[in-house]
């Protein structure tokens, strides 16, 4: 066996360990306290595994079923490929799913490993869609099928995807990629300057780039991907306007609407997925990290060509089809999301998280544009150097867990079992390793 206290040397034998300096206490953790197996120290976890955490660590609902744990060794002894064998576990939790998150626009459902996998397998979706489209209209492209796409935007490193994701360079460069049409994001707060942003203009100004791409690739457009909130990108709230005059767009030009909800989806927002407080009606929604296992859901538009993907063997498919095993365990998860109400809870939640989120803003006036929807909140430091610094000081002082996004953002993603006193807190952290930080740089 490895000792604690030999994990990161073991690992960083083989593998890059730039990961946190923690080594996780899989049956001490609790709630949303994650114990470092080295020590005992608990962390406060504000991070949730990169918003994947629903209940936390060790949920009582999962930790004390024993029936549950019974179907859930069966289904991890053996590894069946759902895509073509099928079983009483696969169809239970298939049928959870479509009662607790499911929406009846959206009735296909494609289940795969990863949020990127997910994205990859809409965009295949939208392309094959909008090819048949073409053809039965009697239309020519002139070019290659593109996918219309907002700057900051993240939405995985897999082949297609790549042309998509605009954030981090290191994650991208030297990689060859697809020259897709790239719209400017138009969220709102303030610019790198800390100068309001004129949100009005910029979505106006967006929708013009969009109509554009329009005109100049009439029937070449196969979808528009959005998140509704840019997590990576900088926790950017994408305005309900804009999303929605895109979709207005999508339709006028055959194009299909294309949510990214990997990070935003299964009650982080308060509701089943952010799209429905936003007046949206997509086509195809991806989404992954809290389901556990990733995929699509897709209709609307879909079904206006008869052989789409959903309906013609082996268009899109994988070995496995999703793990058998993360079905299981979350088909637990979502009855206990369900009989404990937690998406409406998640979001009266964020209502008071995002309450003292601008308390804070008001008491200290370098943090800048707190924002939120449900428990996916956020602000903004003066500068990447004191947002890293800050982010240090709350991981080693205060034991507590949160990470950045974009250039000056702290973001924050915890469980939706998060308590109201955790999540004050770990506001209360938050302004106190600011104000050190702001501090520490005015007197060093």
């Amino acid at each position: 066996m490895v000792a604690p206290q030999e994990v990161h040397h073991v690992l960083g034998r083989n593998i890059l360990t730039d990961g946190l300096d923690l080594v996780l206490d899989l049956e001490r953790s609790h709630g949303t306290w994650l114990v470092d197996a080295r020590d005992g120290t608990e962390y406060l976890d504000m991070f949730g595994f990169f918003a994947s955490s629903t209940l936390g660590m060790n949920h009582p609902a999962l930790l004390d079923d024993i029936d549950f744990r019974a179907r859930l060794l069966a289904a991890a002894i053996n590894k069946p490929t759902n895509s073509d064998i099928y079983t009483t576990a696969y169809a239970e939790f298939v049928d959870t799913f479509a009662r607790v998150l499911g929406d009846p626009r959206l009735p296909h459902l494609f289940f795969i490993d990863g949020g990127a996998n997910a994205v990859e397998n809409a965009l295949k979706a939208a392309f094959d869609w909008k090819s048949r489209h073409n053809e039965q209209r009697h239309r020519q492209p002139g070019r290659a099928l593109s996918i219309m796409h907002l700057t900051d935007a993240f939405h995985g490193r897999t082949g297609y995807t790549l042309s998509l994701t605009n954030t981090d360079p290191i994650k991208t460069a030297r990689f060859p990629g697809f020259d897709w049409p790239r719209v400017r994001s138009p969220y709102p707060g303030t610019d790198r300057d800390g100068h309001a942003r004129n949100t009005s203009e910029l979505v106006e100004h967006s929708l013009e780039q969009a109509r554009a791409v329009f005109r100049e690739q009439p029937h070449a457009v196969a979808a528009f991907i959005a998140e509704p909130i840019q997590g990576e990108g900088g926790d950017h709230h994408l305005p309900a306007r804009f999303l929605q005059q895109m979709q207005q767009l999508c339709h006028a030009h055959d194009a299909l609407l294309i949510l990214d909800e990997v990070q935003t989806g299964a009650g982080a927002t308060g509701t089943a997925w952010a799209y429905q407080q936003l007046g949206l009606e997509p086509d195809i929604v991806a989404f992954g990290k809290k389901t556990q296992v990733c995929g699509i859901m897709a209709g609307g538009r879909i079904e206006e060509v008869s052989d789409n993907v959903f309906t013609v063997p082996s268009r899109i498919n994988s070995t496995f089809g999703g793990n058998l095993v993360d079905m299981v365990r979350y088909q637990k998860i979502l009855e206990v999301v369900e009989s404990e109400d937690l998406i409406r809870a998640a979001r009266a939640k964020g209502e008071w998280l995002l309450g003292n989120l601008e308390e804070l803003a008001r008491q200290c006036p370098d943090v800048t544009d707190p924002r939120g929807r449900g428990l996916i909140c956020a602000v903004t430091l003066p500068g990447t150097r004191i947002r890293e610094a800050t982010i240090a000081a709350l991981r080693e002082k205060h034991h507590v867990l949160m990470i950045g996004c974009g250039e000056r953002s702290v973001r924050l993603r915890p469980p939706l079992t998060a308590s109201i006193e955790e999540l004050h807190r770990a506001v209360a952290a938050l302004g106190t390793a600011v104000e050190d930080q702001l501090r520490s740089t005015s007197t060093g």
